[in-house]
């Protein structure tokens, strides 16, 4: 390859490499997060119409009325709760395997469990109805 050629390649190749950063802080992580787990059962406006929500014995809340439901504040640290298993959501299985499975469990390392449960509910938080 003749230099010439490699200069010219060498200027997209650091745009991309400069770019990575500002690409992952585009990211809605807890919107991703909620997309990839709850959105099969209460879909993905948060409604609780879910793809499999009418299979349920018991049907999903809407995610979006929280607050509304709490006085007009969102109960950050019910949902904090409900999501790594401190309080039973018969819905949502028994506390030792949730219906999300091990992703929120002791397995993983505790800062990366709680920053996805921290990025779902910020999310939640983000998508109450006023």
């Amino acid at each position: 390859m003749n230099i010439a050629l490699s200069k010219w390649l060498m200027v997209p190749s650091t745009i991309l490499v400069l770019q990575g950063p500002v690409w992952a802080q585009d990211r809605d992580f807890g919107k991703m997060e909620y997309h990839f787990r709850c959105a099969v059962c209460h879909g993905n406006d948060a409604k609780g119409h879910g793809p499999i929500a009418d299979q349920l014995k018991t049907a999903p809340p809407d995610l979006t009325q929280l607050a509304k439901k709490n006085g007009g504040v969102f109960p950050r640290t019910a949902v904090y709760e409900i999501i790594d298993g401190r309080q039973e959501v018969k819905a949502h299985g028994p506390r030792d395997m949730p219906v999300w499975g091990y992703r929120y469990m002791p397995s993983h390392p505790e800062a990366v469990i709680r920053s996805r449960i921290l990025a779902l509910v910020d999310y939640l938080y983000r998508i109450q109805e006023k």
